[in-house]
Formats: structure tokens, C-alpha cells, sequence
């Protein structure tokens, strides 16, 4: 059974019916992976002027490109690939989407439903292909003529569930009929009136000032990760109850003003702190950071524990938290300090040496960390961490691998303003953070309404060897997509972050090395080089600071630092214990207390 010529025309007007609808919408960027049932879409996308057309080969590459676009902006980006297994390579960045609420569309070009089961080439079921990790799926058939006064609602519904609360991806199955290329007619009108914008959850007043007469007077903290569009609310919020923010880089909170605390790994990890500041409240606004010190800490506290998700999603693997409220982090956390502030003279406000102990905790492990870390010539993977966020143009945008690059940079980054940091924390892979950066800085000026403030400047990735092989892909082509985007690959030759886990220990070496070190004997200058990349190593922190700092206008580049995996554990090590017997000076310096004979229980230290 095959169309008629009128078929391709038909099909050609479809295609272009949705690309509009989706453009009014306020798509603005399309990730295409080459192949031939998916040719109406692809020339419908490129036909329009409107959208940014980006051409990968590999569809697992071209997936997460889409991804770090909807992750920059808000908005989902289109990516488009054909039939088969084209379509499942989208499956690891369909499942990140879907964990950490970044709006897709993954749009698979399909056979018409006669060529399915009966051994056509190049043909899969591709029905649910991505299960419950899409917000909706939608299979509308081959297009027929008839069903045009439909068209515009199937894509403007496709991209409210992309874009709804939560958002996350969405696949819409294409079926297509041969012939494949056909001229677009006159497209339908536009829906009258037009669909309307999803509406984000929202707490009322009553919830709010619950939370104030349960909050107020208490010694307490609030824990900033990831996903807070409104930073400064936050720190309203931190300045009226008297409260630290323990703030995570991901949160947009982690500036050099008072009461901010950037090193609570760090701190946390001396049962001066554990054992002398135990808060009775606890603000968590945004995703939980990477920090096993942390949640295992705030796991072991008692008393109140609010949560507060842009779409009221419960982020509790420790089943700690008490409260929930559903709303913008930042903007929750704005009203509840005007509730605050707005509260008579002689309402409780927290004692002051609370935040006071905290503050001086943080400036004794500042200290200790500037003073190991700082120094031009060293070059560790701590090291490295803090120089790439410092270095980084304001305006810039940091995109950081999960495994020891996101803890690295969490530990150890100082405070600074004009960084946006970035990470692919929903399912906390390695996979595709390359192409996950290679999107954000796809995205340019338009990352507005993504996670924190937009992102004029620079992209710089910090990862891993492993997460580089694992992506090389992503470096084909990059050198011609005219982006500035500075990949630092710290390369210890195999999984680094294994050396600090049980396994270590308990294997012998070359077991271990086997299977967990997995060194790859990669050259990754060599590789970079091989796609028309300019690639070089750096050997000192002034080095790197100078590449880095140079990033904008500086095009695609790749920077290599070489590290020892066993001489890394030994740095993290001395840092954890020179930060621990400064910050117990400092806490009872304040409180003018034994920590030994404070009130808490210090928890135990996890495993690395």
C-alpha cells in the first residue's frame, strides 16, 4: 500500500502545521539526527526561519543537546530522529528529562501502521517506547487531509504536557508514508482563542503562615539546591528568620553575603558543627544537592523539615521532611520572609549567636580551603574544581558532570556572583554531559527561563575521563557549530569516584581495577584534536585560570588535566581533616562550648 503524490503534499502541510503551532508556542531550537522517514518533519523545521536547526549525527548525542537546551531556557527543543533504533538512542536523555522536569519533544518518525509486525526493514515497535518516562504519548497516524482542522490542537497539546506542571518530555510517533518529500499547502488557522499557558502550583497565605508560626524563633537553616529561579528570595528569607543557607552552586545562592555557607560538606564532617548547631527547623528549597554528609545529617535530625518543589514533587529519600509546599522555591521563599518581616516587633527571631557560630564555622573553613587550594602552582581535582568556577567570565555558564566533578565543585567552590551552574542531577548520570553543555550554549541569549539567571557568557563543561569517552561523539562536528564552549576534562584514566567507596577496600587491586578503575589508556588530547578541536593540557591552577578565563569568543576548545587517582583520595583527605580542627576552634570560640558536651548526635561519616 503506498500514498499518492496529493500524500506527500498532505504530509508536507502537516509537518509544517505543527512546526508553526509549536513556534507560536515558543519553540525556538530543533535537534535533527539525519535519516530518511523523518524527511517532512526535517524540511518543515528547516523550511521555517523561526527555528535553529542543529544537525548531530548521533541521536543518543542529539538527545541530551536537547536536552541542555530545554534545561538553559524553559522551553522545550524539538529533536527529531528517524525510525528503529534512531529512536531508542533518545532513551537515557528522555528518562534524564523526565527525572529532573525539563521540557522535550522527542518526535520519532515511524512506518505506517501496515509495515509494523510484518518484518519491514528498519521498523520497531515504538509505541510507549520511552514507558512512564514521557508526560505523554501521542501516536496520531498518518496524516490524512481530513483531519487538518486537528492538526494544531495535537501539537499545541503535545507541548503544554511538554510544558506542564511538571514538565518533562513528551513523544509524539510520526508515521509517515512514502513518497517522503511533498510541497506544503495553505496551513489551518490558528486556534481561537489560543491554548493557554500552563499554570505552576502556588502555596495560599493560610499554608505560609502556618509555616511562619512553626518556623519563627527557631534555630534553624535552609538547604538551597538546584532549580530556584528567584536566588535572592532565598536569602531574603535566610536574612529575616536569622538562619545560614547552606547553598548548593546549582542554586544561584551560593554569593558572597552573610549568613551564606558555602562549605557545609565540609563543616558537617566536624562534630563541632554536628554536635553544637543542631537546627529545630529546616527550609529545603530545590533539589536535594549531591553532598551524602548532608542528607545523611539532615536525615538524622528531628523537628520541623519543609520542603518546597516548583510542582510539589517529594525529593525525601530519607523521609525526613514534615512539610511540602508546591511553588517556586525563590518565590516561596520571598513571601515567607515578608510574612516575616511584616510580623510585630516582639515576634521570636532566632538567637543570635546561632548564625553567628555558623558564619564563623564557614570563615574558618574558607580559610583552610583558600590556603591548601589556592596555591597558582598546585594542581589537584579539589583544586581544579574551585579554580574552573572561579575563573569563568560573569555571565558564564558551568555545566558540571555528576560522579567527583559535581561534589568537587560543591565542596570546594568559594562564593562568587555572575555563575550559572548547571547539572544533570535528575538521574544522576555520567552520559551525555558534553552534549548537555554543547545545548546550553546552543541555546545562547535565549536561556532565560531555565534553571537560575541566563546565561550571556561562556559554557565551560567540568567532567570526568569516563564521562568524555562516554560522550566523544559530541565532539564530532563541534568545531563548526560556532559556539563558545570550553570542555575541562580532568583525566585520572579510569572511575576516580570508586576510589572513595567501599570497594576500594574491600577488593584486591587488580580486581579492583578491573572493574571499577577501568582505565581507558585514552588519549583525549589526541581525540579532540582528530575532530578539528583545539586540545592541549594544562599543568597548574594559573594555567587553567587563564584558558578558562579566556573562554568567551575563544570558540570550541578542550583542556585536559591529568590526575592521579590515589594521590586524589589523599588531598581530599587532608582537606576533610584540616577544615575539622579549624572549625572546632571556631564553633566554640562562639558558644564557648565543649562540642563533646553539647546537645546531638553527630552522624556518622557515609561512605565517600
Amino acid at each position: 500500500m503506498t500514498a499518492s503524490p496529493d500524500g506527500a503534499s498532505v504530509a508536507a502541510t502537516y509537518c509544517a502545521t505543527l512546526v508553526d503551532e509549536w513556534v507560536r508556542g515558543g519553540v525556538r531550537h530543533a535537534v535533527v539526527s539525519p535519516g530518511s522517514r523523518s524527511t517532512p518533519l526535517a524540511l518543515a523545521l528547516a523550511a521555517d526561519p523561526r527555528v535553529l536547526v542543529s544537525v548531530h549525527h548521533d541521536e543518543r548525542s542529539a538527545g541530551f543537546v536537547a536536552l541542555g537546551i530545554g534545561r538553559a531556557t524553559g522551553v522545550p527543543a524539538v529533536v527529531l530522529t528517524t525510525s528503529g533504533t534512531a529512536a531508542v538512542e533518545l532513551h537515557p536523555a528522555v528518562v534524564e528529562a523526565h527525572h529532573a522536569g525539563v521540557p522535550l519533544i522527542a518526535a520519532t518518525a515511524d512506518r505506517p501502521p501496515w509495515l509494523r509486525g510484518v518484518g519491514a526493514p528498519q521498523t520497531i515497535d515504538q509505541r510507549h517506547l520511552y514507558g512512564n518516562a514521557v508526560r505523554a504519548f501521542v501516536d496520531p497516524g498518518v496524516p490524512e487531509a481530513a483531519g487538518a482542522t486537528g492538526w494544531r490542537a495535537l501539537a499545541a497539546g503535545v507541548l503544554a504536557a511538554a510544558c506542564g506542571s511538571p514538565p518533562g518530555p513528551v513523544q509524539i510517533n510520526l508515521a509517515f508514508d512514502e513518497p517522503l518529500v511533498g510541497t506544503p499547502g495553505p496551513l489551518p488557522p490558528p486556534l481561537d482563542p489560543p491554548p493557554a499557558a500552563p499554570r505552576r502550583p502556588e502555596p495560599d497565605a493560610a499554608t505560609l503562615e502556618r509555616l511562619v508560626s512553626l518556623l519563627g524563633g527557631r534555630r534553624g537553616v535552609l538547604v538551597a539546591g538546584g532549580g530556584i529561579a528567584d536566588p535572592e528570595g532565598v536569602l531574603r528569607a535566610a536574612s529575616a528568620l536569622g538562619w545560614p543557607v547552606l547553598a548548593d552552586p546549582r542554586s544561584g545562592c551560593r554569593v558572597p553575603t552573610p549568613g551564606v555557607v558555602a562549605h557545609f560538606d565540609a563543616l558537617l564532617r566536624s562534630p563541632a558543627v554536628t554536635g553544637s548547631l543542631v537546627p529545630e527547623g529546616v527550609v529545603r528549597p530545590g533539589d536535594a544537592p549531591a553532598s551524602k554528609v548532608l542528607a545523611t545529617w539532615l536525615d538524622g535530625l528531628g523537628g520541623a523539615q519543609v520542603g518546597v518543589q516548583a510542582d510539589g514533587l517529594r525529593i525525601d529519600p530519607g523521609g525526613a521532611l514534615t512539610d511540602l509546599v508546591a511553588g517556586e522555591p525563590g518565590a516561596v521563599c520571598r513571601r515567607l520572609a515578608d510574612l516575616v518581616l511584616a510580623a510585630p516587633d516582639d515576634w521570636p527571631a532566632a538567637p543570635d549567636d546561632w548564625l553567628a557560630a555558623w558564619s564563623a564555622a564557614e570563615s574558618a573553613a574558607a580559610g583552610v580551603l583558600a590556603g591548601m587550594l589556592d596555591d597558582p602552582g598546585a594542581l589537584s581535582e579539589p583544586a581544579v574544581a574551585r579554580t574552573v568556577a572561579a575563573s569563568l567570565p560573569d555571565g558564564g555558564t558551568l555545566v558540571v558532570s555528576s560522579s567527583m566533578p559535581v561534589r568537587d565543585l560543591e565542596w570546594y567552590a568559594a562564593p562568587r556572583t555572575g555563575l550559572r551552574v548547571l547539572a544533570n542531577r535528575g538521574a544522576n548520570g555520567i552520559d551525555g554531559v558534553v552534549s548537555t553543555a554543547l545545548g546550553v550554549a546552543l541555546a545562547g541569549d535565549g536561556a532565560t527561563g531555565g534553571d537560575g539567571p541566563p546565561g550571556a557568557g561562556p559554557v565551560v563543561a567540568l567532567v570526568g575521563d569516563v564521562a568524555m569517552v562516554h560522550d566523544a561523539t559530541s565532539l564530532v562536528g563541534l568545531a563548526r557549530r560556532g559556539v563558545d564552549l570550553t570542555v575541562v576534562v580532568v583525566d585520572n584514566d579510569g572511575g576516580g569516584i570508586f576510589s572513595f567507596l567501599p570497594q576500594a577496600g574491600a577488593l584486591d587491586a587488580g580486581s579492583f581495577e578491573v572493574l571499577f578503575g577501568t582505565p581507558h589508556g585514552t588519549d583525549l588530547v589526541a581525540l579532540a584534536s582528530a575532530c578539528g578541536l583545539a586540545a592541549g593540557e594544562v599543568a597548574t591552577c594559573d594555567d587553567l585560570a587563564a584558558l578558562v578565563g579566556r573562554s568567551g569568543g575563544s570558540g570550541a576548545q578542550v583542556v585536559v588535566v591529568r590526575t592521579d587517582r590515589a594521590a586524589n583520595v589523599a588531598v581530599h583527605d587532608a582537606l576533610h581533616t584540616a577544615v575539622t580542627a579549624a572549625v572546632a576552634d571556631a564553633v566554640v570560640g562562639v558558644l564557648g562550648e565543649d562540642p563533646g558536651e553539647t546537645r546531638g548526635v553527630a552522624p556518622g561519616d557515609p561512605p565517600r
